[in-house]
């Protein structure tokens, strides 16, 4: 069964179950896998699925940060609920890479650029390619930029 197959099914058991949050997280990932599927004007692949639950984990997550800096307590709370939620969906595939793994990748593509090559834009185009799906961009920007520093 494909993401969207298991989240449909999830769907219908927080409407039996009234369950509001799951409700809630859960009707967002069907209306961005449409939005997503009307965008690219095809079908989604159990990737382009996997990679819309991804933004929305990281949209929560961000949303979280925000909402605990403001004190709204209850609103980080809830996005919090609804992360955990997105992210039993995420459980089946391959695992993020961590920031030693990134650190790496980032030394050994430098090493094998130019001189003149060895820039933020340049090691992003790079390095994001390999990474897709397995490393958040914010992760791995930051990790350039200390390389860049200390090199």
């Amino acid at each position: 069964m494909s993401i969207k197959d298991d989240i449909t099914a999830d769907l219908k058991d927080a409407m039996r179950a009234r369950d509001q949050v799951r409700l809630d997280a859960l009707r967002s990932v069907i209306s961005a896998f449409n939005y997503k599927r009307i965008e690219a004007s095809k079908d989604l692949s159990d990737a382009d699925q996997a990679e819309v639950v991804r933004k929305l984990v990281k949209q929560r997550t961000d949303s979280i940060e925000q909402f605990s800096k403001a004190g709204r307590t209850e609103l980080a709370d809830k996005e919090t609920r609804e992360r955990e939620i997105l992210q039993t969906y995420l459980k089946d595939l391959p695992a993020q890479k961590s920031p030693d793994e990134i650190r790496e990748l980032v030394r050994a593509t430098m090493a094998s650029l130019p001189p003149e090559g060895r820039n933020q834009g340049g090691l992003m185009r790079t390095i994001l390619p390999q990474l897709k799906g397995l490393a958040d961009g914010n992760v791995v920007r930051q990790i350039v930029t200390e390389e860049l520093r200390s090199a």
